[in-house]
């Protein structure tokens, strides 16, 4: 409870810092904050071009969809993991110079990929009306829970790596292999219904998998999605976000001498 007061007293460097890595992204590039939607939509191309032409996934109505609101949430997913576990190390000044709490470093990076995630959305939207799919109401009131629950789970593992890899900096290279495979156990080039049903129990046990699910049933098949799977899911984030902290406020009384 002392961190969590601690937390929100710092409240504003968080904003700031959100900010500042909200407009220091694309710093100097030509298109700026355009990138926010051009990547998702290249990702998109490439993703449709390979999997519905090469690898004759047509057979799926509107695949570049049914990829799509499932590759954005992903994104924000495997962009917390990876940057997220940099955090600490990238504001080694501020480590050894100025105190504050130190956890304010990964929930600022998963807050800032969390609105560019909010941004991307907009995207996603445009591409859902314009497909000619349309929403439903009554499941997108399941929406902001669904990403609440998938911005909880993505800070418990930033928090966990970031200080880990403060002391493992070999973490950092290995989570890009992580998150590639973790992406392929996921159902987003896929649907849950592929999944062999002697594989099913184990590709349940990814709390990734049913967050995914949940997008696509709301956005996708304008349906509401499993709530109990959802809340399970949801628990299982809560656990794995105190978990966190407890690992974070373990490994983080050393951080300033081992930076």
């Amino acid at each position: 409870m002392h961190t969590i007061k601690e937390i929100y007293e710092y409240r504003q460097m968080i904003a700031s810092l959100v900010r500042k890595d909200l407009r220091g992204r694309y710093k100097g590039s030509v298109l700026g904050f355009l990138w926010t939607f051009v990547n998702p939509l290249l990702q998109l191309l490439v993703y449709s071009i390979v999997f519905s032409s090469i690898m004759r996934m047509a057979n799926v109505d509107k695949y570049y969809l049914f990829l799509f609101v499932a590759l954005i949430p992903w994104i924000f997913f495997s962009s917390s993991l990876t940057g997220g576990a940099t955090s600490i190390l990238a504001n080694t000044n501020m480590i050894t110079k100025i105190y504050f709490p130190r956890e304010v470093l990964p929930i600022s990076y998963v807050t800032s990929c969390f609105v560019n995630m909010l941004y991307s959305f907009i995207v996603v939207f445009i591409v859902v009306i314009i497909s000619g799919i349309g929403v439903n109401p009554l499941s997108l009131l399941f929406l902001p829970l669904v990403m609440l629950v998938e911005y909880i789970f993505a800070l418990g593992i930033a928090l966990i790596v970031s200080a880990v890899n403060v002391y493992f900096r070999d973490l950092e290279h290995i989570l890009g292999i992580i998150t590639m495979a973790w992406m392929y156990f996921t159902p987003i080039i896929y649907g849950i219904d592929a999944i062999p049903e002697q594989w099913a129990f184990y590709f349940r046990l990814n709390p990734m998998c049913h967050i995914i699910t949940a997008y696509r049933d709301i956005l996708y098949f304008k349906s509401i999605p499993d709530v109990p799977a959802l809340l399970a899911t949801g628990g299982v984030s809560a656990v794995i976000l105190i978990v966190g902290f407890a690992v974070f406020s373990k490994l983080k009384r050393r951080f300033a001498e081992t930076v």
